[in-house]
């Protein structure tokens, strides 16, 4: 029974995936220096340039995810930049404790959603995707 589902539960799964991505991204230009400033606080390296990459990233990407387009590389690719900014950005074993129960939340949340970036990476968007049209 769970077959016939399988497509549009892809769907909605990169959407719900990318949804995250997209949104992050249109908040850091509507915030650029406050997301620059931030990536400077962690000690982040020419983060002017590396906030105009995420950007592009987020958003090319989350909608790349979201109409299933090269969706195994774009999932890959973003799942390991995923986890990478969360011990970035969310290293809480190195937080004040007033802080750590939260990042700890944002950490594991962000590891979860690389596991379903690696899965998508794994066995792509499904036939209702642009892949499935384009034969890949």
């Amino acid at each position: 029974m769970l077959n016939s589902f399988q497509n549009p539960l892809a769907l909605v799964g990169r959407i719900l995936l990318a949804l995250m991505f997209v949104l992050a991204g249109f908040s850091k230009i509507g915030g650029f220096a406050g997301t620059v400033g931030f990536m400077q606080s962690k000690g982040v390296p020419a983060a002017s340039v590396l906030a105009v990459l995420t950007i592009v990233l987020e958003l090319g990407g989350g909608l790349a995810l979201m109409f299933g387009f090269c969706t195994r590389w774009v999932a890959l690719a973003m799942g390991l930049f995923t986890i990478l900014v969360s011990f970035i950005f969310h290293n809480f074993w190195a937080m004040p404790e007033a802080m750590q129960m939260t990042n700890q939340l944002m950490f594991m949340k962000n590891i979860s959603v690389a596991g379903g970036l690696f899965v998508l990476a794994a066995f792509g968007a499904g036939a209702i995707s642009l892949d499935a049209k384009r034969g890949s």
